[in-house]
C-alpha cells in the first residue's frame, strides 16, 4: 500500500524558511508529501532544489502545463504557514493564485485541510480576518488559530516564534483523517 498523499500548501510568511521541519515531521508520520507555494513563498522564502530533494517531488508553483504529470489524488491538505492574505481571499472566494485555486476546489471537495495561520496580533484583530476564519470553518476546514493552535505574535516579532510555531498541531489535525 502506497502512502497517502500530503498536499503542503504555502505561502510567503517567515515559517516558510523553515517549511523543511513540516515535511520532515509528515514523512516520519507516513505521508508523501507535495508542496505546492504560492509566488510570494517562491519570490522570498524558498530554496525549491532543496525542497524537491527532501520532498522527492517537484514543487508546484502554477497550474499545469501541458504535458507536465497531475498531482495524485490528496487524502489531506495542510496550509502552512497561511498568511493574512490567503486566509482572507481563500474565505471570500477569490482564486487569483494556484495555491488559492487548488484550495477552493479541495475545499468543495471535502478534502480534509488544516490551517496553520502566521499573522500578528495586529493582523489578527481586524474583524475581516475573524469572519473568514469563521468562513473557512463554516465550510469544513480546521483553522488552527488560537489556543492549542497558532496564537498570533506583536507586529515585528515574527522571528522570535519561529521554534515555537505549531507544524505537529497541523498535522495532528489531518492525521486521523484518512
Amino acid at each position: 500500500m502506497s502512502a497517502p498523499v500530503l498536499y503542503l500548501m504555502i505561502c510567503g510568511a517567515g515559517p516558510a524558511d523553515h517549511i523543511d521541519r513540516m515535511v520532515k515531521l509528515a514523512q516520519a508520520d507516513g505521508w508523501d508529501v507535495w508542496c505546492i507555494a504560492s509566488p510570494s513563498a517562491v519570490e522570498h522564502f524558498l530554496d525549491l532544489d532543496a525542497l524537491e530533494a527532501l520532498s522527492g517531488h517537484s514543487v508546484r508553483t502554477g497550474h499545469q502545463r501541458a504535458g507536465q504529470p497531475a498531482l495524485p489524488k490528496a487524502a489531506a491538505v495542510i496550509v502552512a504557514p497561511a498568511t493574512y492574505n490567503t486566509i482572507n481571499k481563500w474565505a471570500a472566494g477569490i482564486a487569483d493564485t494556484y495555491v488559492l485555486t487548488q484550495l477552493a476546489e479541495l475545499t468543495g471537495l471535502g478534502v480534509p485541510i488544516a490551517v496553520l495561520p502566521f499573522v500578528n496580533t495586529a493582523l489578527a484583530n481586524n474583524r475581516v480576518f475573524h469572519r473568514s476564519v469563521a468562513e473557512l470553518r463554516e465550510s469544513g476546514v480546521t483553522v488552527l488559530f488560537g489556543e492549542g493552535g497558532f496564537v498570533p505574535h506583536p507586529p515585528r516579532t515574527g522571528g522570535k516564534v519561529m521554534d515555537s510555531y505549531p507544524w505537529q498541531a497541523a498535522l495532528d489535525a489531518v492525521k486521523h483523517s484518512v
